[in-house]
């Protein structure tokens, strides 16, 4: 039988909290756990493994369905791998449009700074703009 562990040290290797665990288990992205007498949660080596994925998938932003479908796709790796490039290449794609939102932003910002007199605040560009989105020099970001 292999070494059962506690939800705390779960969560200690995975790196993931305990109500994040409790979390995962009930919208199903992390079955449910063997109980110990006392009712206590007991995970496996590979049910840690399967939280580190979790955890690991999240940092890089991919949303709980997405991280579903890869799930199942790693409990069956002898299928075709064209299912995760899409979802890669779908948060890849979000990924771009949110560095050319932001670098649209920076843009926007220095701009403000630029144009600012450093004065008084009735003569500030930093708050005429602010307070009229119109004076943007991208009308979206």
């Amino acid at each position: 039988m292999s070494e059962q562990i506690s939800i705390g040290e779960a969560a200690r290797r995975s790196g993931v909290k305990v109500p994040t665990i409790r979390y995962y288990e009930q919208i199903g992205l992390l079955p449910a756990p063997e109980r110990t007498e006392g009712n206590r949660r007991n995970y496996r080596k590979d049910e840690v493994q399967r939280l580190a994925f979790i955890r690991h998938s999240r940092e890089l932003g991919f949303e709980i369905d997405a991280i579903k479908t890869l799930l199942v796709l790693q409990d069956d790796p002898n299928q075709p791998c064209g299912t995760a490039d899409q979802i890669v290449i779908a948060r890849l794609q979000d990924v771009d449009q949110r560095i050319n939102s932001l670098n649209a932003l920076k843009v926007e910002l220095e701009t403000m700074l630029e144009q600012c007199s450093h004065g008084r605040v009735k003569e500030c560009r930093v708050i005429e703009t602010l307070a009229n989105h119109d004076r943007c020099i991208h009308g979206h970001h």
